[in-house]
């Protein structure tokens, strides 16, 4: 399961990366400079676009490396466009790329450390299900419905992209 899960988020990064592009087109037709959006928030406390990808794609990587114990790449959140976005996509899911299912034997029992936590702790299982996961998709929704909110035509087959159809 935990494989599977963060297979998962590489995909919805792959969602993420297509919203751009259509965000990309949608600007070219009314005509508006798209990066104008980086700024956009639904609301005045939360995450400007640019931090909510960012975001998306800091969980995933997290998620994986402290599940396997390996060391994720760093990315220092300077984007300033959407190309810079689209790069920062495409990093982390190379990056997710490089694993397999074999990487994360025994992580559901992987004793999961994060400072914030005050020296606790959590079960690699626990620490997926009830924060890496909610985290990754509360960002990626997030970045999905700024976009939407700026009129860029995404529905919900944009979010939840293909599916694993086959014949019974």
């Amino acid at each position: 399961m935990i494989y599977r899960s963060i297979r998962q988020m590489h995909k919805m990064l792959g969602q993420l990366d297509t919203w751009l592009v259509k965000t990309a087109e949608y600007a070219q037709k009314k005509p508006f400079d798209v990066n104008t959006l980086l700024t956009f928030r639904l609301a005045p406390d939360q995450h400007s676009f640019v931090r909510q990808v960012q975001s998306s794609c800091d969980h995933a990587k997290m998620a994986a490396a402290r599940l396997t114990g390996k060391e994720a790449p760093k990315h220092p959140d300077d984007e300033q466009t959407f190309e810079a976005l689209h790069a920062r996509i495409r990093a982390v899911r190379t990056w997710l790329d490089g694993f397999s299912a074999a990487d994360f034997e025994g992580a559901e029992k992987r004793i999961v450390t994060y400072p914030p936590w005050e020296g606790k702790v959590m079960l690699g299982e626990d620490y997926l299900l009830e924060r890496a996961l909610p985290n990754f998709f509360f960002h990626v929704t997030h970045a999905y419905a700024i976009l939407r909110n700026n009129g860029v035509d995404l529905g919900k087959k944009d979010y939840i992209g293909q599916l694993s159809l086959r014949a019974p």
